[in-house]
């Protein structure tokens, strides 16, 4: 199934979104810092799996991807640093604030 890594996707964006928009998180308030650590990450993280990608070391099998490729990387592998760097930020964010006594 060519959209099963999107699907994958999805369902690991679906609640950090949902509830990004608690009144205790409200993530968006500090969306450059989002934004900004995302994009460093993606472009770290990108170039590495371009290297390792040209270098033989993985592959992405073309039954679970839907072919469009940036930078010889399907879109979904590019989409797939954004979704985690996303909910990695959501997480430490919503342990940090959720946690405090207030």
């Amino acid at each position: 199934m060519k959209t099963e890594y999107l699907l994958v996707l999805a369902a690991m964006l679906s609640v950090p979104l949902s509830v990004s928009f608690h009144r205790k998180l409200r993530l968006y308030r500090n969306w450059r810092a989002l934004v900004g650590s995302i994009a460093c990450s993606t472009m770290l993280f990108g170039i590495w799996d371009i290297i390792a990608a040209k270098r033989g070391h993985w592959w992405f099998n073309e039954e679970y991807v839907l072919g469009p490729t940036l930078a010889g990387l399907p879109v979904e592998e590019w989409l797939f640093f954004i979704v985690l760097g996303f909910v990695t930020v959501f997480t430490f964010e919503a342990v940090n604030r959720l946690s405090r006594r207030t």
